[in-house]
């Protein structure tokens, strides 16, 4: 009645009112925010997926000294050839304590994924695919003892081999980089142009440690990974469509 009657006493009951109901709607929204981060989450995924498939390395110039026949492949405005697509995947199933860490992801055969395509996170190299079924596939991890990745430092290109010793899930070791290169603490380590399973230039990571091999001309480089498997959740899996025409010539070359 007071607050029907006065205008003043409107003011005080109305702000009265939003005191003590303003923090609970503040913690009502706040639980709803929190639960709908998941929905979030494969949103913005998705949309990352898309920007993607439209970076220019994804895509390769014909070769202009001979006639290109018209396919099926797609391609932009300058006339570049789609060469890797992406395509957005969740974690279901992680390892990272043994030395065979594998990952499970909840995308299969009838999505499009095949046995040797690539994985990565946002911030960098995950694994390669090495079982699918119809809605499923397996990644043999990057902290995976047989999982061997062709790298360079993104400074100089000078090449090496990327492994996991089995210890320490935030760190693998470059092999085989040549002591001419020069390496120092925080280079860069991506992917090389010589793999036919990852894009050039992923982020593979950080280089902490150097450590010349005194038996050889090279040095063991301890590279801290960019992506943190502890807190894997959404990844894309990488398709290069001259896959296998490219280990169809490098399996031939190897037999002759």
């Amino acid at each position: 009645m007071l607050s029907n009657s006065s205008k003043t006493h409107e003011a005080f009951f109305a702000s009265t009112a939003n005191e003590l109901t303003g923090p609970i709607n503040k913690k009502y929204y706040g639980i709803k925010e929190y639960f709908s981060l998941k929905k979030i989450n494969k949103q913005l995924n998705d949309e990352n997926a898309q920007l993607r498939n439209l970076l220019k390395t994804n895509f390769e110039v014909p070769d202009s000294s001979v006639i290109t026949q018209k396919d099926t492949l797609l391609k932009d405005t300058l006339n570049q050839y789609r060469k890797y697509t992406y395509m957005p995947a969740r974690v279901v199933g992680n390892t990272i304590s043994s030395n065979t860490n594998y990952l499970m992801l909840e995308r299969g055969s009838k999505q499009g994924v095949e046995k040797n395509m690539s994985v990565v996170s946002p911030q960098g190299v995950v694994g390669i695919v090495v079982e699918v079924s119809e809605n499923y596939c397996r990644v043999m991890s990057l902290l995976h003892k047989n999982t061997r990745i062709s790298a360079m430092l993104k400074k100089n290109k000078s090449m090496g081999d990327v492994e996991w010793n089995g210890e320490d899930p935030h760190f693998v070791t470059m092999r085989k980089v040549s002591k001419s290169a020069n390496v120092i603490v925080g280079d860069t380590v991506v992917t090389s142009t010589y793999s036919s399973n990852f894009p050039s230039n992923i982020m593979i990571g950080k280089v902490v440690q150097v450590k010349p091999d005194v038996s050889t001309s090279f040095n063991n480089v301890t590279v801290k990974t960019a992506t943190d498997f502890f807190n894997i959740q959404y990844v894309y899996i990488i398709k290069n469509i001259y896959y296998h025409e490219q280990e169809k010539l490098l399996n031939k070359r190897t037999h002759e």
